[in-house]
């Protein structure tokens, strides 16, 4: 399989009529996710044994589908071998798993991810954008400040958000703004 890279691969994995940002851990080929129990995602892949991930470059989808689900016509449903899988409608390229879970705490469950079809839609360059990738980790910061509000995590929001401003572009910005809509009611301010 090729479309994921050495490391972590940042992608909006889908399961059934559910999408989030997630990272695929890719260490010699060994392809890996960490999910944290209660989610959506983590529930879905521990009952359904597989999930899509999507290959996205628009960070408004990033920061929206990390506090709020998409609307049905969002997503595609695909057959392949038997199996029907659900993907994003906007993807430019995708990859279904098999998961199956190999380590569980209570906190948190480590999937074992095993590549069966990938499928590139619609292939476009993407030049570095520090904005992009901004906007991506904010977003991360955001997901686990819900859970904690840890006065650091906000922190480093508040750093790659500043970053996203200057580096980004509108799209960038919308997301900023989207991203600090939903920090702002975590934080009542």
């Amino acid at each position: 399989m090729g479309l994921l890279t050495e490391g972590i691969n940042e992608v909006i994995a889908t399961t059934d009529g559910n999408a989030a940002p997630m990272g695929i851990i890719n260490r010699s080929g060994s392809l890996h996710m960490v999910l944290f129990r209660g989610s959506h995602t983590a529930r879905n892949i521990a009952r359904d044994r597989w999930v899509v991930a999507n290959f996205v470059f628009d960070p408004v989808i990033y920061v929206r589908t990390a506090f709020d689900d998409l609307p049905e016509e969002a997503f595609v449903l695909e057959a392949i071998d038997g199996m029907v899988v659900c993907r994003l409608r906007d993807a430019e390229a995708w990859a279904a798993f098999a998961a199956d879970v190999e380590r569980s705490s209570d906190e948190a469950l480590v999937v074992r991810l095993v590549p069966f079809h990938e499928e590139v839609l619609d292939l476009r360059l993407h030049p570095v954008n520090r904005g992009f990738a901004s906007v991506v980790d904010a977003t991360v910061h955001a997901t686990r400040f819900v859970g904690n509000r840890d006065p650091w995590l906000k922190q480093l929001i508040e750093h790659h958000i500043g970053l996203a401003r200057k580096c980004g572009g509108p799209r960038e910005w919308e997301a900023v703004e989207l991203l600090e809509r939903y920090i702002g009611d975590l934080t009542g301010e």
